[in-house]
């Protein structure tokens, strides 16, 4: 239980694979123009990263390390395709709104970097705590962008009005706001890790004073 906190707890906050790794950029800036798409594409890669881990960690004796890299592409677009199957049965709106980012979710450096890093080298359930936090990071770094680009931009939260339409500023859905409502939610995120690091360490030099 420990290691699955600690796990969630690194894929969330510590190694949070966009506010602290800055990876997964391209959809992070494309798709966060509302919080539905946001939850919707951060869903989806949590499930193939999941899968994918799984599937790549039972595997990880049979792949020659010659062509692992080949041998992972191929699993995680397996999963990928399966997952587009699924959306455009069940959620064919959302489907159509995210488009191509679904597909190419195949090349998003976060998924091939965990089978690299992690399923190749670990256990299955460990690598599927780490799918799952990491996915789970990446999907939180999505909403807290498109929270921000959606209520500014258009005045809305998942399409309710919360602002009225004359507050609303369009800029934030264009890409350029996109690049800055996410230097800011990072540098918001840099500033609470620097703060809570220093917390830490004027707490561990009280405790060696006393």
């Amino acid at each position: 239980m420990k290691q699955f906190i600690k796990q969630l707890k690194n894929g969330l906050i510590d190694q949070n694979p966009v506010l602290v790794q800055l990876l997964g950029m391209c959809p992070t800036l494309a798709t966060t123009t509302s919080v539905d798409n946001a939850l919707g594409m951060g869903l989806a890669a949590t499930a193939v990263l999941i899968c994918s881990n799984v599937m790549i960690s039972l595997l990880r004796k049979l792949i020659p390390s010659q062509v692992r890299i080949a041998a992972y592409i191929v699993i995680i677009s397996g999963f990928v395709t399966a997952v587009e199957l699924l959306m455009r049965a069940y959620f064919y709106p959302l489907y159509q709104s995210l488009g191509l980012f679904i597909p190419l979710i195949v090349v998003n450096c976060i998924i091939l970097a965990r089978a690299e890093a992690f399923a190749s080298k670990n256990r299955v359930l460990p690598s599927a705590v780490d799918g799952l936090s990491m996915g789970l990071g990446f999907t939180l770094a999505l909403v807290l962008v498109a929270t921000v680009r959606e209520l500014l931009g258009m005045g809305t939260l998942m399409g309710v009005r919360i602002l009225p339409e004359a507050l609303s500023m369009t800029f934030f859905i264009l890409p350029c706001g996109a690049f800055v409502t996410l230097g800011f939610v990072i540098a918001a995120v840099q500033k609470l890790r620097s703060h809570r690091a220093k917390k830490a360490a004027d707490d561990h030099d009280g405790e060696v004073d006393a």
